[in-house]
C-alpha cells in the first residue's frame, strides 16, 4: 500500500489523509473515529459550508426565448468564486442595511445583443463582476475559456441584468452547495458483512473490487467473523462545484464540525453548572410541579418571563400580545411574512 500523508489528527484522535488531490478532486482517508463521525463531517460537507452565489437579478431587458424566471434559476446555478468567503463577506441576516450592501453582497451586471445574422451565445464569463470586488467572479474551467452557457440570442434580441450575489449555505438552496458531490465508503472488502451482495453464480466476479480495497490488507481466509468489530476507516472522495477548492471545503468542513461539538459541549457544560441543562436556569425559584399547582390555586408554575406570561408581554393562553391581539382564541392575529 502506498504511504498516506497525515495532514490533521493525531494517535488518539481523528486523521486525515490524503490519497489524491487537485483543482477539483479530492481522495480522503478518515480514520481513528466512529462512523456517526465520518458522516457528520460529510453532511457539513454537503450542506453547510458558505459559498456566494446569485440571489437577486434585476431584470432590465429580455428579449430572449427564455422566461425571466427560468433565466433567474440559471444565473443563480452558476458558480462563483468564494475562496475565503468569511473573511471577506457577511450574511445578508447579519448586516444592518434595509437588502444588500457591498458588506453582504457582491454586484455582477450582464449586457449582451445580437446584431448580426448569426445567434450569440451568452456565457458566464459575459458577468461582469463590480470592480473592487474581492470575490464572486463566475468560476471558469473549461478550455476554451468561456464558463456555463447562460442563453441564446438571435439578431434583435437583447439580454441586460444586474446580479446581486449573497453568502449562503446549501440547506438554504442548492445553489449554494459547495461540492456536487461527496462519495462515501467503508470496509471495501465487505469483512463487517454490512451488505449482502445478489448474485446468480459468483458474487466475487460480478461484484468488481472497490478502488479501496487496494488501500486497505484482503480478509484472511478462513480467519473467523468479529462480531464486536466496528468500522473506524472511512473513504471519502470530494469532488467539489467549482465555487471553493476540495482542501478549503475539507478544511471548512472541520472547522464547523469543531464549532457544532463546541457548542454541545458547552451546552452540557451549563447544564452541570445549572443542573438543567438549560443555560441561565428556567426554573423559577420555589416552583412546584405538583398537578395541584398547574391551575389557578397552589404554589402554580411560573415561566422564567415571570407571572405566567409570554415573552411578547401577555397572557400565555388567551393574554393580550404587544401587537394588541390575543394568543389561542383572542380576537386578531397579525402575522409578517418573510419572501425569500
Amino acid at each position: 500500500m502506498d504511504d498516506y500523508d497525515t495532514i490533521y489528527g493525531s494517535d488518539r484522535g481523528p486523521q486525515i489523509t490524503i490519497k489524491e488531490a487537485d483543482s477539483r478532486h479530492a481522495q480522503i482517508v478518515l480514520s481513528n473515529c466512529d462512523l456517526a463521525f465520518a458522516n457528520a463531517l460529510r453532511r457539513i460537507m454537503l450542506a453547510e459550508i458558505p459559498t456566494i452565489a446569485i440571489d437577486i437579478v434585476e431584470i432590465q431587458t429580455n428579449t430572449s426565448v427564455i422566461p425571466d424566471e427560468f433565466l433567474c434559476h440559471r444565473l443563480g446555478m452558476v458558480p462563483l468564486d468564494s475562496t475565503n468567503i468569511d473573511d471577506k463577506l457577511i450574511y445578508t441576516r447579519d448586516c444592518f442595511c434595509d437588502q444588500y450592501c457591498e458588506r453582504c453582497s457582491v454586484t455582477l451586471s450582464l449586457h449582451a445583443r445580437c446584431t448580426g445574422e448569426d445567434n450569440v451565445t451568452v456565457y458566464a464569463r459575459d458577468l461582469v463582476i463590480a470592480e473592487g470586488a474581492q470575490l464572486g467572479s463566475p468560476v471558469i474551467n473549461d478550455p476554451e475559456g468561456q464558463g456555463t452557457v447562460i442563453c441564446k440570442l438571435r439578431k434583435g434580441q437583447e439580454l441586460r441584468l444586474k446580479c446581486i450575489a449573497k453568502k449562503g449555505i446549501a440547506k438554504e438552496h442548492a445553489k449554494w452547495a459547495p461540492t456536487a458531490a461527496v462519495g462515501f465508503e467503508y470496509d471495501p472488502w465487505n469483512k463487517l458483512r454490512h451488505i449482502d451482495y445478489w448474485y446468480e453464480e459468483d458474487a466475487k466476479e460480478e461484484w468488481p473490487k472497490s478502488k479501496y480495497a487496494d488501500w486497505e490488507e484482503p480478509p484472511i481466509e478462513g480467519e473467523p467473523f468479529n462480531y464486536d468489530a466496528v468500522p473506524s476507516r472511512f473513504y471519502l472522495d470530494i469532488e467539489s462545484a467549482g465555487s471553493l477548492p476540495p482542501d478549503e471545503i475539507l478544511q471548512q468542513g472541520i472547522k464547523y464540525l469543531q464549532e457544532k461539538l463546541a457548542a454541545v459541549i458547552e451546552t452540557f457544560s451549563n447544564k452541570n453548572e445549572t443542573g438543567d441543562g438549560f443555560g441561565d436556569g428556567v426554573r423559577s425559584p420555589g416552583q412546584d410541579y405538583s398537578m395541584g399547582g398547574m391551575g389557578g390555586g397552589g404554589a402554580g408554575y411560573e415561566t422564567p418571563y415571570q407571572g405566567g406570561r409570554t415573552p411578547f408581554g401577555g397572557g400565555g393562553f388567551g393574554g393580550a400580545t404587544e401587537y394588541g391581539g390575543r394568543l389561542m382564541g383572542g380576537h386578531k392575529c397579525v402575522a409578517a411574512v418573510a419572501m425569500g
